[in-house]
């Protein structure tokens, strides 16, 4: 274990993909239900500051050599992070039902 917790931050695109998923789910689902879902996906923040490393290499990237970032899944949801020094930046929340290329290519190979 680690003595020190990592500090999560999302980028602003990350904000704004949770803001939407919110939205869609608070608009969609039962009510609720957006609640739970964020409040499960703050817990997947809250665990990789305890273990940041325990995420797998998304598909997508290794494809291209790319091993710096990583992915957990609240399922169905893809939460892809980087870890650098003591700090994880959240980077991507996405339906993990939709294409993913992409979106990746966009948001970690042309930044």
């Amino acid at each position: 274990m680690r003595a020190v917790a990592f500090q999560v931050f999302l980028t602003d695109d990350a904000s704004h993909d949770l803001e939407a998923l919110y939205d869609y789910i608070e608009s969609h689902d039962a009510p609720g239900k957006a609640d739970y879902v964020l409040d499960q996906i703050e817990k997947v923040f809250s665990s990789l500051s305890e273990n940041p490393e325990r995420g797998t290499y998304p598909k997508e990237l290794l494809a291209v050599g790319l091993r710096e970032y990583r992915e957990i899944f609240f399922k169905p949801y893809r939460i892809i992070y980087r870890v650098m020094a003591e700090n994880i930046t959240i980077l991507v929340i996405a339906d993990s039902r939709r294409d993913m290329q992409p979106l990746l290519q966009q948001r970690l190979l042309q930044a």
